[in-house]
């Protein structure tokens, strides 16, 4: 098998788990009715990681046989999927009733958590994102009571 097979097998297992860990958030806002639930949690998290890894794989096809490598700025990958998610983010909130009361707020920094974890899952930081779908499922599913007491 060759070296490209191996690496792209090795990025889609990368993105398989990123969806995973991107809908243990969208299973919460599933569970709560939201207008991105657990399939686009899922897609945005799978997606953050094709994109930076994609990214990572055309870097190493640019590497030629004398060692030098093309420059690269790996931050605006992330500020491409920052920017595209925080679009995405954008079209669930919106402003309802007399109160101009805002709503969407928390799916929309709920979508921008599972870019990172995408993200994170691209880069190989397993301790982060298994920590930051923890950390994200937490904070929806048991601080929603408390935001509401406040």
């Amino acid at each position: 098998m060759s070296e490209q097979l191996i690496a792209e097998a090795w990025l889609f297992g990368r993105v398989v788990i990123a969806a995973l860990a991107g809908g243990v958030l969208g299973l919460e806002r599933e569970r709560e009715n939201r207008s991105a639930g657990l399939r686009t949690h899922m897609l945005v998290a799978a997606a953050s990681a094709l994109f930076v890894g994609l990214a990572q794989l055309l870097i190493l096809g640019f590497d030629d046989e004398a060692g030098s490598a093309l420059r690269t700025d790996p931050i605006r990958v992330i500020e491409a999927v920052v920017a595209g998610v925080s679009f995405l983010g954008a079209g669930t909130i919106f402003v309802s009733g007399k109160e101009h009361r805002v709503r969407g707020l928390t799916t929309a920094a709920s979508l921008l958590m599972a870019a990172g974890i995408g993200t994170a899952a691209a880069v190989e930081a397993w301790v982060l994102v298994a920590g930051c779908a923890a950390l994200g499922w937490v904070v929806l599913r048991t601080l929603q009571p408390v935001s509401k007491k406040l």
